[in-house]
């Protein structure tokens, strides 16, 4: 019993003791039960008003979050131009005390201009709350150093950026273009476009060629994060997050070995502008532009030094004079004037007339001199095109008058914009009575109709409009768009360019054709062709037509010597070629400005000999 007793009373120790600990435990969940329900009332009772309140201050943000640009190929997969990762120093400044201490002490590791600092500084005194950057492109030993003495700057952070980059300079810098920074009137037009959302967080744009045409297939959709942000500008929380859409790739019928290869044939400071086309689908092989520039100086804005050494350069390097130069097209045009005059029956094979060296303009008795001092004896249309002689085309010109001139020239694209993709093509000069009336003040004379026959007088074009009137000739008359773009990369998938769809130059006989196509065979495979000497001995044949556009009348002034004259006021030299002359693949027009010796039929053999003697280097797919 003994043992009983003391078994009872451990027992009961033991649950005193357990009950102690429950009523201490209540007392704790009472009291901590007490303090939230207290705080409760405080925040939701007593001071409700308070921090309803202060919480109307907190307000949610979109931060856009920049789409990466899409890429540009050429038509072998070659990039053109592409996106480079970059970094940039930014600080937070509310988190730090004595700014410029610190950036004195940073200044030991990366190099800081003046330019720099003032920035920052400006940016300092708009927003305090906000990171700002210090430093943009920073270098790999800046970057290694930065990281090395991290611990020394708690509130400065490396951000990694996209630039853009045109790896090939200034070998295409007229067909890709560039971007730049966005300004005022980019962002009218993109308020004009409805698309201004769209670019918040975007620091640049396409500014000119490819990279302005296809703006809104490249540069994507911008994303946007949500967040929650107090009074202070810190973040309370991030609510939601739609991730921005990449730009689409996009390949360009341009090839750039090509395009390179042609750019070493021209001479530095040789103003010229070279034009590859394939006649079948008016598809822009390559486009070279003489001299040109370095689109990478426009990216972050470039600086006025560089701009007014551009601006000032004599050369025009900024314009595009395959879709901008304005010139006399010259005797280029003869064969698109021969289909007119073919198709009016004004000649036909069978016509021939004597050429002395000169043409009498009837009633006036004014003479027109060729450029042949003694003639080219008995001209009929084939043999008036392998010599270029201007005296059967004063009399084509002074039968067909001005009116069907200009009639007819239209319909091969001259006059009006030929609708590539790039922007600030001119249209160039197609005159008419009217026109000389309203910008000369003065009526058209018949002498005026004659000039235009062999492509001088007020008659201007660009060399885009005369490759698409060569391949209209090579068609027969059916018109083909010339484009730069092939297709674009959507999801994995291509999508080819879309063509515009033009009415052809209808119910002309085949026989005219061909009987003009001859003629142009014979320009460089006959000996008394123009460019003979250039194509005797090529394993390919081809056909063409030359061109001289007379800036300055030597024969007036009783100048033999063309180096007694300005460079300025020298003869454009022009051609138009395409081949193999059975089946042809390629179309080319040439423009030398103000020739001083460059042998331009030389120039073309060379292009031609690359692409259809080096096929591996070179295929049309």
């Amino acid at each position: 019993m003994k043992l009983d007793l003391k078994n009872f009373q451990k027992n009961s120790q033991i649950s005193q003791i357990f009950f102690k600990r429950i009523i201490i435990s209540l007392i704790i969940i009472i009291f901590l039960l007490s303090i939230l329900l207290f705080n409760l009332y405080s925040l939701q009772i007593k001071n409700f008003n308070f921090y309803q309140k202060k919480s109307k201050h907190n307000y949610i943000k979109l931060l856009p979050l920049e789409p990466i640009r899409g890429l540009i190929y050429d038509r072998n997969g070659i990039i053109l131009a592409m996106n480079k990762t970059h970094y940039k120093l930014i600080m937070i400044p509310l988190k730090m005390k004595n700014i410029i201490k610190k950036i004195i002490e940073l200044q030991s590791i990366i190099h800081l201009s003046n330019n720099d600092i003032d920035l920052f500084i400006k940016e300092l005194k708009k927003n305090r709350l906000r990171p700002i950057v210090l430093k943009n492109d920073l270098t790999d030993i800046e970057i290694a150093k930065f990281i090395l003495n991290k611990y020394k700057f708690p509130t400065f952070f490396l951000k990694t950026y996209q630039k853009r980059f045109y790896p090939y300079s200034k070998l295409c810098a007229h067909i890709i273009g560039y971007v730049s920074t966005i300004n005022i009137e980019d962002l009218q037009n993109l308020k004009k476009q409805h698309i201004r959302n769209n670019y918040f967080g975007t620091q640049n744009i396409g500014k000119v060629g490819i990279e302005k045409y296809y703006e809104n297939i490249l540069h994507g959709v911008t994303g946007y994060k949500k967040i929650e942000v107090n009074n202070k500008g810190y973040i309370i929380r991030q609510i939601s997050q739609k991730l921005p859409y990449s730009g689409y790739d996009i390949i360009l019928n341009i090839d750039i070995k090509l395009q390179k290869y042609i750019s070493s044939l021209i001479p530095n400071n040789v103003r010229s502008a070279i034009i590859v086309s394939d006649p079948k689908n008016g598809s822009i092989l390559a486009m070279v532009s003489t001299p040109s520039f370095n689109p990478n100086l426009f990216i972050n804005g470039i600086t006025q030094k560089n701009l007014n050494i551009l601006l000032n350069n004599k050369n025009k390097p900024l314009i595009n004079r395959v879709i901008q130069g304005i010139y006399p097209p010259a005797s280029t045009v003869k064969p698109y004037i021969s289909i007119a005059a073919l198709k009016l029956k004004l000649i036909d094979e069978n016509t021939i007339i004597f050429d002395p060296g000169w043409w009498i303009l009837p009633k006036y008795n004014t003479s027109y001199k060729d450029w042949k001092k003694n003639g080219h004896g008995y001209l009929n249309i084939i043999k008036s095109l392998e010599e270029s002689a201007d005296t059967f085309f004063y009399q084509i010109a002074f039968n067909m008058g001005i009116n069907k001139l200009h009639h007819w020239m239209k319909k091969f694209g001259y006059g009006e914009l030929t609708d590539i993709d790039l922007f600030n093509e001119k249209p160039g000069n197609l005159p008419t009575q009217k026109w000389k009336l309203n910008h000369i003040q003065d009526i058209w004379r018949q002498g005026d109709t004659i000039s235009v026959g062999i492509g001088q007088s007020y008659w201007n074009v660009t060399p885009i409009q005369m490759i698409k009137a060569l391949m209209i000739l090579i068609n027969n008359g059916i018109v083909k768009q010339p484009h730069i773009l092939k297709e674009i990369k959507i999801n994995n998938k291509y999508y080819p360019f879309k063509f515009k769809h033009y009415p052809s130059i209808n119910n002309i006989p085949y026989k005219y054709w061909y009987l003009i196509k001859i003629g142009m065979y014979g320009v460089a495979n006959h000996h008394n062709g123009t460019v003979y000497k250039s194509f005797a001995s090529s394993k390919y044949k081809i056909a063409a037509k030359s061109g001289t556009a007379q800036i300055f009348n030597l024969r007036n002034k009783n100048i033999r010597n063309i180096h007694l004259i300005k460079e300025n006021l020298r003869d454009h030299k022009l051609l138009i070629a395409f081949a193999p002359y059975e089946n042809p693949q390629i179309a080319i027009v040439i423009i030398i400005e103000n020739n001083n010796g460059l042998f331009i039929g030389n120039i073309m053999r060379k292009i031609f000999n690359y692409i259809f003697l080096h096929e591996k280097d070179y295929l049309i797919q």
